[in-house]
């Protein structure tokens, strides 16, 4: 089992930036990728952003490309997102999750974190 827990979510206007956090803890072995989802109300929860914890960045969303940078620390099993120039349309729940690279996808997920809310006010 893989547990993981966000922080760092909040209310910013549009234009600023917000940094979230996933710690990671458990078999994180068994769970070469991690990255970053996001759902917004009344849509489906699309993938943003996702990095090895062995190698490097795996891909980005076309819609965060240039403003949202993925990191990790392997040494505090932790993965962030930095997110600059943020927009009203980036307004959703983030959700941190880990799992396999797919073929076509950069990140399939076997594991959830619980969501943090990230607001932003035009």
């Amino acid at each position: 089992q893989v547990q993981l827990v966000e922080s760092g979510g909040g209310l910013v206007q549009a234009g600023g930036s917000l940094r979230l956090s996933c710690a990671a803890s458990g078999r994180t072995s068994s769970t070469p990728a991690i990255g970053w989802f996001r759902q917004a109300p009344g849509k489906e929860r699309e993938f943003v952003a996702a990095i090895s914890w062995s190698a490097g960045t795996l891909g980005y969303a076309d819609s965060v490309k240039g403003r949202f940078t993925i990191s990790r620390d392997n040494a505090k099993n932790t993965v962030y997102l930095q997110m600059n120039s943020l927009k009203p349309e980036d307004t959703a729940v983030y959700y941190c999750a880990a799992g396999y690279t797919g073929v076509i996808h950069p990140l399939l997920p076997n594991y959830w974190g619980q969501g943090t809310q990230v607001t932003v006010s035009s």
